[in-house]
């Protein structure tokens, strides 16, 4: 867990018991005096304070993405119950309270710069619940069900890799606690997207070796998740994850980046022009029940930009998870489905599409629902294979052992010891 700022020791790795746990605050240490570097406030000194008439929209970001990391842990609180080995019933505990480490950084930010509002903002973090009829998360996908582990694995592959590409895009902010804030969560949450990738891999591994295994090339037959089940999964998941980079065509984009609050992944790095402003963005949109490109100035298009820069990066690890696939001998290639199917956000919504993206109507695609989406018998099954594995070494049936430990240590250790 995080205990200092320094990359060089930033993380220790250590027995401590739950009630012993303690949270801290850490911002990435300055480099200099740091300067806005995009919009239209390039070259003007970075902000210690909130600049008074971006108090509002600075504010909505925070809360926005402080309300996501709570959470990620109130819908897998329940999943240390059927954990499928030591090894990812500590990993869970490692995405759980850095989880919470992150609330504290977002909370910190509203308590420290924005007075009575930031405090009152601060507390109704604490009386929403995922899922809640009353008083949801505020973005959708955070309020879905994650009551098993094939779920939880395609949510920090997809979910929390968003995550990553928004906190990038903070990571860039004119606002310097804000920027130094997310720097450092940069930091945590690369691990949680290594247990979903990797988690991932191995339940592929294991469905791929378990079809190869029975004579009638049926997983399920085997104890395991068969790849088609894995599919509709990565369907589920991808297509909730890709709304909560916001509508394709954003004026609010366009504002964050004007006035320096939120830049482009890499901002620094990746582009030349920091204006963005004669730009233009080809984008595919929806017009009179078809699909036609337009040219959209590319402030209004960021959004879109950042969800290119995501769909590459699940797209190598969908690369990876066939190679393992193909390694074993089975005929079956995973993919991504295109970024407008199963959308009920932006331009898209009201709209459906197939898996490539074509335009289908509600009766074709009500069809071939249970084909592209997990039915009830699927999740029922798929839970059904949730049993607990507390002994070291020892591991589920119907997913691979990793490659290696945490830290260097051997895959048999004892990652979490229970005091009953």
């Amino acid at each position: 867990t995080a205990i200092d700022v320094d990359p060089k020791g930033w993380a220790t790795y250590d027995y401590v018991k739950m009630p012993d746990y303690r949270w801290g605050i850490f911002l990435t240490p300055r480099k200099g005096e740091r300067h806005i570097n995009f919009g239209d406030n390039v070259g003007q000194k970075a902000w210690e304070e909130v600049p008074g008439e971006l108090r509002g929209i600075l504010r909505r970001i925070i809360v926005t993405q402080a309300d996501t990391e709570p959470a990620s842990v109130e819908q897998q609180r329940q999943l240390g119950k059927t954990a499928p080995s030591l090894y990812d019933l500590r990993n869970l505990f490692q995405v759980n309270v850095e989880e919470g480490r992150h609330l504290w950084a977002m909370v910190h930010l509203l308590h420290q710069y924005f007075g009575r509002d930031g405090r009152e903002e601060a507390e109704a973090l604490l009386e929403r619940r995922s899922g809640d009829a009353d008083k949801p998360r505020i973005l959708q996908t955070f309020n879905e069900t994650t009551d098993e582990w094939l779920s939880f694995f395609c949510f920090t592959m997809f979910t929390d890799r968003d995550g990553k590409y928004q906190l990038a895009s903070l990571s860039e902010s004119g606002f310097d606690p804000l920027a130094r804030a997310t720097q450092f969560m940069l930091t945590e949450e690369s691990f949680h997207l290594f247990c979903g990738e990797t988690g991932i891999e191995r339940i592929v591994q294991r469905g791929a070796e378990l079809t190869k295994l029975d004579p009638n090339g049926d997983a399920r037959a085997q104890g395991g998740i068969d790849l088609p089940t894995i599919q509709k999964w990565i369907n589920y998941w991808f297509s909730s994850a890709v709304e909560l980079f916001g509508g394709e065509i954003s004026s609010n984009a366009a504002d964050y980046f004007a006035t320096g609050l939120k830049g482009r992944y890499r901002e620094q790095t990746k582009y030349e022009d920091h204006g963005a402003l004669n730009e233009i963005y080809e984008m595919v949109v929806p017009k009179d029940g078809a699909l036609t490109t337009e040219e959209v100035p590319l402030r209004n298009a960021l959004n879109e930009v950042l969800r290119d820069e995501y769909v590459a990066d699940c797209e190598r690890a969908v690369r990876k998870w066939n190679h393992v696939i193909k390694k074993q001998g089975v005929d079956f290639t995973l993919s991504l489905p295109n970024r407008r199917f199963n959308r009920s956000m932006g331009i898209y919504a009201g709209m459906t599409f197939d898996l490539e993206g074509k335009p289908i109507s509600d009766a074709d695609f009500e069809a071939q629902r249970d084909a592209w989406l997990p039915t009830q018998s699927d999740r029922d099954y798929v839970r059904s294979l949730m049993q607990p594995i507390y002994e070291p070494g020892k591991i589920a049936n119907w997913i691979a052992p990793p490659k290696k430990g945490v830290n260097g240590q051997p895959i048999d250790l004892e990652y979490v010891k229970f005091n009953r």
